[in-house]
């Protein structure tokens, strides 16, 4: 979404971005009602911010919009811990040589929860990272890294084709 930028004409890119983020959730963890709501939220709060900030809107409807801003943000505040519940509970059944993909899902996925409708605070030069179990994940946006218990770091990448989605990873010897 950052890199569609806060265009009010970039609308309908960020919607199909909502949209596939969706299909790719679906496709690799399951559909939930609860994170489709969460990313449509997002896509309405990131418009309003932008219908806020590049065009001109009568006094009355901005405190209307800063009014459902509000309640966007509660209902997003909401949201988070039932997805994250959801996370947690996911059985992902994965062979033992999967365990890295598994680790860099699971942590991305938390990692991107995080994120949402987070206001691009800054964060320094760090690169957000979580661990999982005993795994340690690391976002670097194009790519990820996945450290495992004996100190072995993989390189991951997010692929998306027709037939669906995942993602891979390699061994950084």
């Amino acid at each position: 979404m950052r890199k569609l930028g806060s265009s009010p004409s970039r609308w309908p890119e960020r919607q199909r971005a909502g949209g596939t983020l969706k299909t790719t959730i679906t496709t690799t963890v399951g559909g939930s009602a609860e994170f489709y709501r969460l990313v449509d939220l997002d896509v309405r709060k990131r418009e309003f911010i932008v219908t806020l900030r590049e065009t001109s809107v009568r006094p009355d409807r901005v405190k209307e919009m800063n009014d459902e801003l509000e309640q966007m943000n509660d209902e997003i505040a909401a949201l988070k811990p039932v997805i994250r519940t959801q996370l947690a509970a996911l059985r992902v059944e994965s062979e033992p040589n999967q365990r890295i993909e598994e680790a860099a899902t699971r942590g991305l996925l938390s990692l991107a929860l995080d994120g949402f409708s987070s206001n691009g605070g800054a964060r320094g030069f760090e690169a957000p990272s979580t661990k999982v179990g005993q795994y340690l994940v690391v976002d670097h946006g194009a790519v990820s890294t996945v450290r495992s218990p004996d100190g072995q770091t993989f390189r991951c990448v997010l692929f998306g084709a027709e037939e669906g989605s995942g993602i891979r990873c390699e061994s950084n010897k």
